[in-house]
Order: C-alpha cells, then sequence, then structure tokens
C-alpha cells in the first residue's frame, strides 16, 4: 500500500488518515505536538457549541450523557478513535518543509528534538490547524508576562482584576468563568452588541452578569496599551482611561499555519492568504499535495470548523484513489 504523509493530528487530519486507510492507502500522520493538539488547549471547562454527532469522525458514535460535549469528552474520543483504528501517528515531530521532486514524489523534512528526517510519498495532506498561531493585536505591553492569548482555567485569576480583549464566544466564555473565582473581568470588544458571537444558552447569563456589575463590558473600546498594572482603554469617543489590570486575556482568535504551503509552491489567494485549491478534490495547484480542516480557510480561521472539516479527507481518498485506478 502507498504510504501517504497527512501532516496534522487534529480531528479533520485523524478524520483524513482514516478515509485514506478505508480506500486502501496507508496514512502516516506527523504531529508537532499531541493528537488533537488544539482540543487540549481549549480552556479546560469548555463546552462545545456543536452537538455530539457533528464531531464524529470514521462513523465512530460520540458517547456523552451531554448535549454539548465537554472537552475532555472530546480528548477521549478522538484518543480512542485513532487507537480504534491503529493510526501511524508520529507525535512531537514537526514538519518543516515540503518539496516535489522531479520524479513528481514529494519529499518532506522533520525534525524532532533536533533530529531531522526526511520521508518521501506520492502525497501529502496538510492538515495543520490553527491553535498556536494566535493573532497579535501589535500594541506596546502585548509581550509583557501577565498577558496571554489563552485561557485554560479561571482558578489563577481567582481576586483579581482581569482586562480581556474581544467579545466574542472564547472572551464571553472567560469572564463568566472568572466571576465563579471572585475575579474582577474587563470585556473590552471593539465592536457593538450586535456583532458579538455568543452562544444563545450562555447569552442571558453574560447579560446578567454584566446587569449586577460583575462583569463590565466595554463597546466600541479597544485597548491601545498594557502597562505592569494596568491598561489604555480608548472609548468610541476618542477619551482614553486607564483601568486597573492584574492580569490581561488577549482572546482575538487564531490564525491558520500556512508556513509549509507557502514553502511548497502552493499558490494562495493574495487577499486572505488561503491556498488555491479545488473544492471537489481538496487538491492544491501543486498536483499531489492537498489541504484538509482549517488550513484551507481565509484569515478568518471560524470559516471552517470540524463539522465541515472533517469531511475534507473523503474527498481527498476519493480523488487520490481515483488517480491510482486511472
Amino acid at each position: 500500500m502507498e504510504n501517504i504523509l497527512v501532516i496534522g493530528a487534529g480531528p479533520c487530519g485523524l478524520a483524513a488518515a482514516i478515509a485514506l486507510q478505508d480506500a486502501g492507502f496507508e496514512p502516516l500522520v506527523i504531529e508537532k505536538y499531541n493528537v488533537v493538539h488544539s482540543i487540549y488547549r481549549y480552556p479546560a471547562h469548555l463546552h462545545f457549541f456543536s452537538t455530539p454527532e457533528l464531531l464524529e469522525i470514521g462513523g465512530y458514535p460520540f458517547p456523552t450523557p451531554h448535549d454539548k460535549p465537554t472537552r475532555r469528552e472530546a480528548l477521549e474520543y478522538y484518543r480512542s478513535v485513532a487507537q480504534r483504528r491503529k493510526l501511524r501517528i508520529h507525535a512531537y515531530e514537526e514538519a518543516t518543509m515540503i518539496r516535489k521532486t522531479s520524479e513528481g514524489s514529494f519529499l518532506v523534512e522533520t525534525e524532532r528534538r533536533g533530529v531531522k528526517k526526511f520521508y518521501e510519498a506520492p502525497a501529502v495532506v496538510v492538515a495543520t490547524g490553527y491553535f498556536d498561531r494566535p493573532n497579535w493585536i501589535g500594541i506596546p505591553g502585548e509581550e509583557l508576562p501577565h498577558v496571554s492569548h489563552y485561557f485554560d482555567e479561571a482558578h489563577p485569576y481567582a481576586g483579581t482584576k482581569v482586562a480581556i480583549i474581544g467579545g466574542n464566544n472564547s472572551a464571553v466564555d472567560a469572564a463568566m468563568e472568572l466571576v465563579r473565582v471572585g475575579a474582577e473581568p474587563t470585556v473590552v470588544y471593539r465592536g457593538d452588541e450586535g456583532k458579538q458571537r455568543v452562544k444563545p444558552w450562555v447569552r442571558p447569563l453574560f447579560d446578567s452578569a454584566v446587569a449586577k456589575g460583575a462583569i463590565r463590558m466595554l463597546y466600541k473600546s479597544r485597548i491601545i496599551e498594557i502597562k505592569p498594572d494596568a491598561v489604555t482603554i480608548e472609548r468610541e469617543d476618542g477619551s482614553l482611561e486607564t483601568a486597573e489590570a492584574d492580569f490581561v486575556l488577549a482572546l482575538t482568535g487564531f490564525r491558520p499555519d500556512r508556513t509549509l504551503l507557502a514553502g511548497s509552491g502552493a499558490e494562495t489567494k493574495p487577499e486572505t492568504g488561503a491556498p488555491v485549491y479545488d473544492p471537489d478534490t481538496m487538491e492544491t495547484t501543486v498536483p499531489g499535495l492537498y489541504v484538509a480542516g482549517v488550513v484551507a480557510s481565509g484569515e478568518d480561521a471560524n470559516e471552517i470548523f470540524i463539522e465541515s472539516g472533517r469531511h475534507h479527507g473523503t474527498k481527498i481518498a476519493r480523488h487520490l484513489r481515483a488517480e491510482r485506478q486511472g
């Protein structure tokens, strides 16, 4: 069987590997971190927006007593599916280069703990995610040690004042968790209430916390500087205020990592940076090089979710099987 390389062991990469298995290939998955690392980096007590059926891969049911699965359940589910399918996964090995050879195959360079390796394969699926590439705002003080682009859990922030940059689901969830441990969150959001993306079952709870003064919500505002113990906020009318902040959570989203695609020669769209690919096959402008999951989206990683990206592997496997038979 042909050894197809899949780069990335997120849900969409695992789904692609399973589809390739089913099509008679022998995929090898190269993963920079651990299996489904993006989900591992989610907040500890997160509940998914989706139902379990929409997160399933490989035809395996997602067992959960909840309407909305938890982060922990998702980690157990995807890990279990990978084990049951006996997927070959090289964890903690980073793919650093993809190059097409003159013979038409692909040479992929990887590195693990300073040791380089090379793989050759007739086709490569790039399913790299985005959770290790936060959107930096570019304001003074963003690099300070009390500033984070990730929120894991609320406990370390108990009794402190926390400024949150952003106003969508991740920011709102963090603010609600912080209130429960006695923190004082201030949410600073550039948009207005109508532009917020907030889970419908969380919205009334959040609005109630704001109304009671447990959360300070500033719309049409932005933080323009972060200091060791405060932030400078610019309001809609141009006025400035200084607010105390022991910690700052810059929950401004993430960007897909297209480093490998950029070096492979695959064409991208100049306006978004998204790779050019055939939506029926997921093949890029480099024959034999495919994309799956969020890496196929533009700069807005919310364009593609697990729910849709999990089906990309089926298209890829179908096309590779037809190529092999043809």
